[in-house]
């Protein structure tokens, strides 16, 4: 059976928070002390929650988030509950994996060598180019014809 938030409470004292980014996608992290191995994830699109892994649906999507604490050696001692808004699955699996990098900073400070050298502290800044006006997107143009 999966919990869901409303089956333990989330205070400073018992999580740690941290924010993720990716293209669109926006996720807020929390890190659970007392929950571990308790993932949930809540949509903003839908307004439900559910179990992480369902939600990302492929396995290395649920990997890559799940690669911070594999690195760290914290893999059992959290559990994750995360809002997610913008973006698709792909982006907002990567949103969740940077949140989770940053709040486990906010757990031990020590880490940040480990998590920097692994690239996990460094936002990925792609983002989508705008559309320009007179053009069919951003950098395809409309075929020229001269007559």
């Amino acid at each position: 059976m999966m919990e869901k938030l409303k089956d333990f409470k989330i205070t400073p004292e018992n999580s740690y928070y941290a924010t993720g980014k990716r293209k669109e996608a926006i996720a807020r992290v929390w890190l659970l002390r007392d929950h571990p191995n308790t993932f949930i994830v809540r949509s903003d699109k839908t307004k439900k929650e559910y179990n992480l892994r369902d939600y990302v649906q492929r396995e290395t999507l649920f990997n890559k988030i799940m690669y911070p604490f594999k690195l760290t050696g914290h893999e059992g001692k959290f559990g994750i509950y995360a809002t997610v808004r913008g973006g698709g699955i792909s982006a907002q699996a990567e949103a969740i994996m940077y949140g989770v990098a940053k709040a486990l900073l906010q757990h031990n400070p020590d880490l940040r060598p480990t998590l920097k050298k692994a690239g996990l502290l460094t936002r990925d800044a792609r983002e989508k180019e705008r559309k320009k006006y007179g053009q069919m997107g951003a950098r395809a143009k409309y075929r020229w014809s001269k007559r």
